[in-house]
């Protein structure tokens, strides 16, 4: 799996803004002004579109399925982008 590349995404409705994925991956998760996080693309641009979904960098991909893990509002989900399976969050097997 480590050789997999991983797309993740935030389901606002869900999102408590709690801010640990913040916390564990700022590169990747930022707050908006609605105080829920969002992801961003390796630009830094903010995605705020409904199920919008950015590449997990490789350096940063225990990082991002750590605050899936973690979330307290179980609305980060992690997925294979070859087959969009979830391998972390809430519909993780």
């Amino acid at each position: 799996m480590s050789d997999e590349r991983l797309r993740v995404w935030v389901d606002q409705d869900l999102c408590t803004g709690d801010g640990l994925c913040v916390q564990y991956a700022p590169e990747v998760f930022e707050f908006d002004v609605d105080g829920l996080a969002y992801v961003k693309t390796g630009s830094g641009e903010l995605l705020t579109g409904p199920g919008s979904r950015t590449d997990v960098p490789a350096n940063l991909r225990l990082e991002v399925i750590d605050s899936a893990k973690d979330c307290p509002g179980d609305c980060i989900h992690v997925v294979r982008a070859a087959d969009e399976v979830e391998i972390a969050g809430p519909a993780a097997g």
